[in-house]
């Protein structure tokens, strides 16, 4: 569904997340969507150029040179109340870098933006016996909705890399679970959530896996480890790439097709 959201406020949840809270005359999409990775695209129109009332970016490929095509992201949608009209997207700021972040940094009330969606696939499984989160900012909102979703008896284990300490962000933890922070300044970025990973103390029972972030990092490096080391089915594990270092989103899409050509996916 094609829809419009209105900017209401906006809030830091660390210094490079921004939160933002929208409302929408229409978010039936959202009934019945239980994923906590439910996710929405959203349109950027370029500036200077006239689109239709919708934009429908498949139909203006081929109408429109390239370059004057809408920028397209896709975010995590968060809390969306149907009732009341409202939901919040957490925004990663990139200072002058990149089309989302530097909308987000000085998004105020009444701006608007056009969205799709939603789409969504994981939501963390009640019949499993501990709770995996691993991700970077990109899957702070993700991993956020998944917190919400698990019962507070839910045995969790979730590790995060952020840029310091001063960029955690405060979540909430059932009590037998457990958080772990990254701190890039510390120890970097390249193969330190996979170090985490294998170096986590495996707990008993069937474990239920999120794993998203750098793709590299989460396809190259973590899912290896979670389905040939240690043996998990796909049912197991949600886990895919939301950036890939050094790419934009345009580009990344390409390194996804690539990559699942190269797999004969």
């Amino acid at each position: 569904m094609t829809t419009y959201l209105t900017v209401t406020s906006a809030e830091l949840v660390t210094p490079c997340l921004r939160r933002v809270w929208f409302r929408s005359d229409d978010l039936s999409a959202f009934a019945g969507s239980d994923h906590t990775d439910r996710y929405v695209k959203l349109i950027f129109p370029k500036p200077g150029v006239s689109y239709p009332d919708p934009i429908d970016v498949r139909a203006l490929r081929g109408v429109l040179p390239d370059e004057q095509l809408p920028d397209v992201r896709t975010f995590t949608a968060l809390f969306p109340d149907v009732a009341d009209g409202t939901m919040a997207i957490d925004f990663v700021l990139h200072g002058d870098e990149g089309v989302a972040g530097r909308w987000a940094a000085k998004a105020a009330p009444g701006d608007r933006l056009m969205v799709n969606g939603p789409g969504g696939a994981y939501r963390p499984d009640r019949a499993a016996d501990w709770h995996l989160l691993v991700g970077d900012e990109t899957a702070l909102p993700a991993i956020t909705a998944a917190l919400a979703d698990l019962d507070p008896d839910a045995v969790v284990r979730t590790i995060v890399l952020v840029d310091s300490a001063a960029h955690e962000p405060k979540l909430d933890i059932p009590a037998s679970g457990e958080v772990t922070f990254l701190h890039r300044d510390e120890v970097g970025a390249e193969g330190v959530l996979e170090a985490a990973v294998r170096e986590l103390d495996w707990l008993p029972g069937r474990v239920h896996a999120f794993v998203h972030g750098e793709a590299h990092e989460v396809m190259r490096r973590i899912r290896p480890y979670l389905f040939r080391e240690r043996g998990l089915a796909r049912d197991q594990v949600s886990i895919s790439g939301y950036w890939r270092r050094g790419r934009t989103e345009e580009g990344f899409r390409e390194w996804k097709a690539e990559l699942a050509r190269a797999e004969g996916r």
